[in-house]
């Protein structure tokens, strides 16, 4: 009987209540991509897994590195790479699904070091003004 209410318990659970694997990264890597005409420019469109989209609007934490964008010129919003910034996707090492915008509560100074962010996840599929990921209020934790 207390087997059954357990079960019944923990499969009602969604996503965010489970605790996160320690590497977010390899999810956010289950996108496909297709071409498709949007507001009449053709682009290569995210196709996120079904396991992906359940994280949408969820919070989480990633550990990567600061990429600064020089053209927004403030260091609340910056983009984060799983990778160092010298094999980042910028540099064509890698793909778009290891990269996400950040909107950080608080200013995050550039480091070559990599740093643990958590924020709420925003999956973005057709947005040319974005990536597909973003990671709204964020902030620098600690492991």
């Amino acid at each position: 009987m207390i087997l059954s209410i357990a079960l019944v318990f923990f499969s009602t659970l969604d996503a965010g209540s489970y605790t996160q694997d320690k590497n977010f990264w390899h999810v956010l890597a289950e996108v496909g991509f297709k071409k498709e005409k949007v507001n009449g420019y053709e682009m290569e469109v995210p196709i996120f897994s079904n396991h992906l989209k359940t994280w949408n609007g969820k919070r989480i934490r990633l550990k990567g590195f600061v990429i600064p964008v020089g053209e927004v010129g403030d260091e609340s919003k910056f983009m984060f790479s799983s990778l160092p910034f010298n094999v980042c996707y910028f540099c064509g090492a890698a793909g778009p699904e290891t990269i996400m915008e950040v909107e950080s509560k608080e200013k995050v100074k550039f480091t070559s070091q990599a740093i643990w962010m958590e924020g709420i996840l925003a999956l973005k599929d057709k947005d040319l003004d974005h990536h597909m990921y973003i990671l709204k209020s964020a902030n620098v934790i600690k492991p």
